[in-house]
């Protein structure tokens, strides 16, 4: 009876990790679309349209604090399904194994990237120009601050399709686990 319990505390414990994997990932994915898709191009489209001087720095300023959430969520999130999936893939194929753990480690290797490599270069670019719509797009520090920007989406894309695809095997592997 014992062993019984046990192995149903465990069963329970795997249900109820891996439901909470699929819901951090899925929550990160539409918080990072959400806000690539609708915040960050709502937030300059508003403060271009008021007129003001420094709608870009303001907007900059917002994007810059609310992309350093996304970051560092897609970081912890990533590691705790790397943690988590040696526990709860044990019956799933190799394959699918290997894969989801790729696909996350893409995850987190992006989001770090972003965070502290890309972004924390753009803000010493930021800080060096003083207010960005003040300086003119010929300027070096103006180019090489746009083509930082281009990085960070195309980063971002990526940990977002890395992402997607770990969702697609971890949903996959839970339904099967259900059928089970």
């Amino acid at each position: 009876m014992r062993d019984q319990h046990a192995g149903g505390v465990r069963t329970d414990l795997t249900t109820f990790i891996r439901q909470l994997r699929l819901l951090l990932l899925g929550l990160w994915l539409g918080a990072a679309i959400f806000f690539g898709a609708a915040v960050a191009p709502a937030l300059f489209g508003v403060l271009r349209d008021a007129g003001l001087t420094n709608a870009n720095e303001l907007a900059g300023s917002i994007v810059t604090r609310l992309l350093g959430f996304i970051n560092r969520g897609g970081i912890e999130i990533a590691l705790f399904l790397l943690v988590t999936a040696f526990f709860v893939n044990r019956n799933r194929s190799r394959f699918a194994q290997v894969a989801e753990v790729i696909s996350i480690a893409i995850m987190a290797i992006m989001t770090g990237v972003s965070n502290w490599i890309i972004s924390a270069r753009m803000l010493a670019l930021r800080a060096s120009m003083g207010t960005i719509d003040q300086v003119s797009p010929t300027d070096a520090r103006r180019i090489e601050f746009d083509s930082l920007h281009r990085y960070s989406v195309r980063v971002m894309a990526v940990a977002l399709v890395a992402g997607l695809v770990a969702l697609v095997i971890a949903s996959r592997s839970h339904a099967e686990s259900k059928r089970q």
